[in-house]
Order: C-alpha cells, then structure tokens, then sequence
C-alpha cells in the first residue's frame, strides 16, 4: 500500500515524531507506514488522514497485488 504521509507531513512542517504524538503511536510505527513495511489499522488510519484534514483515500492508495 502507498501513502503519502511523508509529503503531507512536509506541509506541515511536521516530524514523524511530532506525527507519532498526535495519534499515539511511536516514531517507529510511523517510519515503518511510510516505508510500506507496515499497514496500518483502519482506526490509525483515519487519525492519521484527520490529523492532515484529507480523505483516507486520498493519504492511501493501493498497488497492484495488494
């Protein structure tokens, strides 16, 4: 699954630490999301997109395979 959390935390001038706060996760939680080593739940999912004001869609696509 592709993400673009990295970019839309570059909008926001916002370090994945400072993202792992917000929505009670660690650092390391985030960092493996926008690896794609890790997929997260829909509920984290939805904090996170909430988090940038966008639609879950728009954070998360899928890729062929997945």
């Amino acid at each position: 699954m592709k993400n673009s959390i990295k970019v839309e935390r570059a909008k926001k001038d916002m370090t994945q630490q400072d993202l792992a706060e917000k929505v009670q996760v660690s650092r390391q939680t985030i960092n493996s999301i926008e690896a794609g080593k890790y997929v997260p739940s829909t509920v984290l999912a939805l904090k996170i997109a909430r988090i940038f004001g966008v639609a879950m869609e728009n954070l998360f696509e899928l890729e062929e395979g997945d």
